[in-house]
């Protein structure tokens, strides 16, 4: 419960502070500024984890290959 009024708190907060209104903070330009240096960053980030998950994938895959074919020499034997 706690955590769904602080939510609820914290979106409130960020509708205020991106109003186009007088009474608001008036932060939308700082907003997209930050999100304009933080894409590419963002965008780093994820490439390096899909550059891992796709390594591990491969490595996976070589090692139930080298297991299935154990497999397949002791069914043989």
């Amino acid at each position: 419960m706690v955590a769904l009024i602080v939510g609820i708190i914290f979106i409130a907060f960020a509708v205020y502070s991106v109003l186009p209104v007088s009474w608001s903070l008036q932060w939308w330009e700082y907003v997209i500024d930050f999100l304009k240096g933080g894409v590419p960053i963002i965008a780093v980030f994820v490439g390096l984890i899909a550059v891992f998950i796709g390594i591990a994938d491969i490595k996976d895959r070589i090692e139930a290959k080298k297991e299935e074919a154990e497999e397949e020499a002791q069914a043989d034997n």
